[in-house]
């Protein structure tokens, strides 16, 4: 059996694997980045290891410098989480190479379904469907239009090798297609490191269905029901329920063709069939070769700890249960609180959350790794915290949502907790009937006129200074109890947080200048001095919190002056560039 297991991830999943480890006598090691040295999941691990800078490429995305923590740690297992290398079959290959036990499956399975082409190529062979369209790489735009005339409008244009929204653009207009194929490859290029594009019917308003996957080493392959994932902002998931309302027919269909799935690329993990439902049809979307963020909601109605079973599996044992002895009871539903804007299109909020304090009580559960203090980072995902209830019947599920809502204190940043609350009471949810186009359209009107009814967190209290002294030796984190510690050896006062609630200022444009409406990096700069713009013509790309954010000019004119450089990190309110 493993004896130690290496998270190679930060944030609520890393303390999700600590935790299932603990409970499984299994020591653990956390590696961070300079950013996190004071994080939870820091704190909880047996052993941490710093891997280096703020920037993932750096620390968590180091292939050499994550083995190196285990090897130093005598660490005998890798978990990836999700994110970062969880997907990246070079890596579960080191892993293995370096003679340790990677969680997860074979990496040709990782390889078999990383690469949409390749993915639908294989479900064409396992008799699985898929959305209409094409299993080949579209390479320029005339190859975009004939795709738009063979499988018709709207079109979508997708990262072969993405996933979760990006790379992916639709076009409702042959006049789209240009700018869509440019923009879904520009994407693809600078996330996954692949401009492989192919295209698709992109289904207007479906549900997006996926099946958990559970299969070992033996040859066993068994599902554990299926989540509507459908409530989603920018391709990203934000409320995600199970079991989901859909007919009969198509869950049966989707179970089997997910296990079909499975066997035929002989997998070996916990995993994810996702699916698009159109009415009585369902489509095969794409397969998540780890585990996925709302794993949760399938463990509450189920009673099994996949991170365990994934564990389990991964050391070589075989399930031990079958089909019939899963038993799905209830319903439950994950709400995802992530320091982000709803009223200012989801515009993520990096900053420092000045009060913290969970909902409790019968059938709620938080998978978190925040608290007050904490820092959310523009470095990383905006994730808080995953809100998970369970309850006997739907409706009594979404009643207890909203009473978990109402008792979550998150101060400091804002969050879409008040977007989650307004979901509660919208009929689309309460009916289920929902699809993929319901959230951003409902954000929209919901904040269309925003209330000013929301007040500004109180100020943040100064830090207690902590008994424990954490030092780094030789980048291993390690923790020294200090005894008659002088009182004014305290850390200094927190910078205060951005008020949440405050006036809004549109920071967009400042006269002649176009302004970079939050942190972030630089990663495309259309501007070039002396050409001429259009109103609302994109000027720049900047990144932040893994999302791409194009900046556009607020009025027509020309560039007078460019600020910034490919690759620059660049401020809220700093100028990129002056039109004239």
């Amino acid at each position: 059996m493993i004896s130690k297991i290496l998270i190679a991830n930060r944030g609520e999943i890393a303390v999700r694997v600590l935790r299932t480890a603990r409970e499984m006598g299994i020591a653990t090691v956390a590696v961070y980045s300079e950013p996190d040295r004071d994080a939870m999941h820091v704190r909880m691990a047996g052993e941490a290891y710093l891997v280096g800078p703020a920037a993932a490429a750096q620390s968590y995305l180091d292939v050499e410098k994550i083995l190196d923590a285990a090897r130093r740690s005598g660490a005998d297992a890798i978990h990836p989480g999700y994110g970062f290398l969880a997907e990246n079959a070079a890596f579960a290959r080191a892993v293995i190479g370096a003679g340790l036990t990677w969680i997860g499956p074979h990496p040709d399975a990782i390889d078999a379904m990383g690469d949409k082409l390749r993915a639908r190529q294989a479900m064409q062979l396992a008799n699985v469907p898929f959305v209409p369209g094409g299993t080949h790489a579209i390479d320029d735009v005339a190859a975009a239009r004939e795709a738009a005339q063979t499988y018709g409008l709207p079109l979508a244009l997708k990262a072969s090798g993405g996933g979760g929204g990006k790379g992916l653009k639709v076009a409702r207009s042959l006049d789209d297609i240009e700018s869509a194929f440019t923009t879904a490859k520009r994407e693809a290029e600078a996330y996954f490191k692949n401009g492989t594009i192919y295209a698709e019917r992109y289904l207007d308003n479906p549900k997006h269905v996926e099946l958990q996957i559970l299969a070992d080493k033996h040859g066993t392959v068994l599902h554990v029901g299926e989540r509507d994932c459908s409530l989603q902002r920018r391709h990203q998931k934000l409320w995600e329920e199970t079991p989901a309302r859909i007919s009969e027919h198509v869950r049966t269909g989707m179970r089997e063709a997910g296990i079909r799935a499975a066997q035929a690329i002989g997998y070996d993990s916990v995993g994810t069939i996702e699916c698009l439902v159109s009415g009585d049809d369902f489509f095969f979307l794409e397969m998540n070769t780890r585990i996925q963020v709302e794993h949760t909601v399938s463990e509450m109605i189920a009673g099994i700890d996949l991170i365990r079973e994934q564990i389990r599996v991964a050391a070589g044992e075989p399930l031990g249960i079958t089909q019939d002895q899963i038993v799905l009871r209830g319903f439950a539903i994950e709400g995802r609180v992530n320091a982000e804007d709803p009223s200012q299109n989801f515009r993520p909020a990096p900053g420092t959350i000045t009060a913290y304090r969970e909902p409790a009580g019968l059938g709620v559960r938080v998978d978190s790794a925040a608290c007050a203090g904490s820092t959310i980072s523009p470095d990383y995902d905006s994730m808080i915290a995953k809100l998970v209830v369970w309850a006997p019947t739907r409706d009594q599920a979404i009643a207890r949502l909203r009473r978990a809502i109402d008792e979550f204190v998150i101060e400091g940043v804002p969050t879409t907790l008040p977007l989650l609350r307004a979901l509660c009471d919208h009929e689309p949810v309460r009916d289920a009937s929902y699809g993929t186009a319901t959230l951003e359209t409902f954000a929209a009107s919901l904040f269309a006129h925003p209330s000013d009814g929301i007040t500004a967190p109180p100020a943040a209290p100064a830090p207690v200074a902590s008994e424990l002294l954490r030092i780094e030796v030789n980048d291993r984190l390690f923790r020294v109890r200090v005894l008659d510690r002088p009182a004014s050896a305290g850390r200094a006062p927190a910078r205060p947080a951005p008020r949440a609630g405050a006036k809004k200022h549109n920071v967009a444009a400042a006269g002649n200048d176009v302004l970079s409406p939050l942190h972030g990096v630089v990663v495309e700069m259309k501007a070039i001095a002396g050409a001429t713009v259009e109103h609302g013509e994109v000027v720049a790309v900047v990144e932040a919190m893994k999302m791409m954010n194009e900046i556009r000019a607020h009025k027509a004119g020309s560039i007078e002056r460019v600020h910034v450089s490919l690759g620059d990190t660049v401020e809220a309110g700093a100028p990129l560039v002056t039109i004239g």
